[in-house]
């Protein structure tokens, strides 16, 4: 393309320069040969003039006398009546230009000057004209250039763009090269770059998203088939394959959550629910976990609690906040609702350390864990509370406690199970 921009520019020029240069070479050769003329005329006119007056002076007329009147390279002859020629400079060989005057006393001036005068100042016209056109060339040839590596880079840095789009690497350049043109192709590419960043960043998220919420799930759903392999039991095994069968269905249902929130973390299909069963399927479904570890899981607080939300995404929250308690607490884990307000509170706390101080705040973010943690699940956590107009808050780092915070209807019997608490 380089390449290309500058032999068009070049052509251009030289066909500017051949059709305007041949022309002002003609008419400059023209103008000085009529120049020429017009001077060997004026010049005879002139000395016929002062012949004249020298004539009805009765002054002396000679070589001598008249010399200093005609110039270096000019010849000149005087013709008086009844008097030999009287000549006047050095008479020019080969080609001339001449004009012969006639004065008022009958005498007759011819005035002589070289052609090769023309031929000279025709020579340094065209000398003149011709550099002015290597000029104009060269200035063509660099103009070309410039031009031609303003054009050519920002296209070649246009093709890495796209072909770094193409490879997966969607980082826009913000990169814009004062050519309009360029900019709105550069526009497009970034705005590109942005779209398929976000949908990169929407992929991840859902993978990472999908891998720690079903691990749990599929660890539970596991559990229940070890134990319906290790049972002779119908009574046992029809128990255990009921619990499977329910805990697949949430397994669905947290795989149809996570791909909503993918799509629109606003979409949700919030119901009124009743708190202690998906407290209690909960505790049902960690308490082999806690076991095994030598701990245990129980709930207090008001039961019968009617909240607004989905049931499936509470269910996860709760999961997210055990676990976490599971891998990083210690002692005894309690799960505590009451009311504040027009909201239900689920709290979640156990008898470990707490929360690191140098985490704090950021526990909530992605990226932020403890020890051998993927760092997603609070976060995970958080947001499917706040898909459903509720929120999680970290209300305690030592001992640590972990609230859910939720929309509520009318209590039912709240009253007189208070503080009544199930293992």
């Amino acid at each position: 393309m380089r390449r290309r921009l500058i032999q068009s520019t070049l052509a251009v020029v030289l066909v500017v320069i051949a059709v305007f240069g041949v022309s002002l070479v003609i008419v400059e050769t023209r103008t000085i040969s009529e120049a020429a003329q017009d001077r060997v005329e004026s010049e005879s006119v002139r000395l016929a003039s002062i012949v004249d007056s020298r004539i009805l002076g009765h002054e002396e007329i000679s070589a001598a006398i008249l010399g200093d009147q005609v110039g270096e390279g000019q010849y000149a002859v005087v013709r008086l009546p009844g008097r030999a020629p009287i000549e006047i400079g050095e008479r020019p060989t080969g080609d001339v230009i001449e004009h012969t005057a006639r004065g008022e006393e009958g005498e007759t001036v011819t005035f002589q000057e070289p052609r090769s005068s023309v031929t000279d100042e025709v020579g340094r016209t065209l000398l003149i004209i011709g550099l002015v056109a290597l000029l104009a060339v060269i200035a063509a040839v660099l103009l070309a250039v410039r031009q031609a590596s303003r054009l050519a880079s920002p296209l070649t840095d246009l093709a890495e763009t796209a072909e770094r789009l193409g490879s997966g690497d969607p980082r826009p350049r913000h990169k814009r090269y004062g050519v309009p043109e360029l900019d709105r192709v550069a526009d497009v590419l970034d705005a590109s770059a942005e779209r398929i960043g976000r949908m990169l960043t929407a992929e991840r998220r859902l993978a990472a998203d999908a891998s720690h919420q079903l691990r749990t799930p599929l660890t539970a759903l596991s559990m229940r088939l070890e134990e319906i392999t290790l049972t002779d039991d119908p009574d046992t095994v029809k128990e255990e394959a009921t619990i499977a069968i329910a805990q697949v269905e949430r397994l669905t249902d947290v795989v149809e959550r996570l791909l909503t929130n993918s799509r629109d973390p606003r979409t949700g299909s919030a119901v009124s629910f009743d708190l202690d069963e998906v407290i209690q399927q909960q505790l049902a479904e960690w308490r082999p976990a806690y076991r095994q570890a030598g701990r245990a899981i129980v709930s207090s607080g008001k039961r019968h609690l009617q909240a607004v939300g989905t049931p499936g995404a509470v269910a996860q929250v709760l999961a997210a906040l055990i676990e976490n308690s599971l891998m990083h607490g210690g002692g005894t884990v309690a799960l505590r609702t009451r009311v504040i307000g027009n909201q239900a509170v689920i709290e979640v706390t156990d008898e470990g350390p707490g929360v690191p101080a140098d985490l704090g705040a950021r526990i909530f973010e992605r990226a932020i864990s403890g020890r051998n943690s993927t760092g997603i699940g609070l976060a995970v956590a958080r947001d499917l509370a706040e898909a459903d107009g509720g929120r999680l808050e970290m209300l305690q780092a030592q001992p640590p406690i972990f609230g859910l915070f939720l929309s509520r209807n009318a209590l039912k019997k709240a009253s007189g199970d208070e503080g009544r608490t199930v293992r």
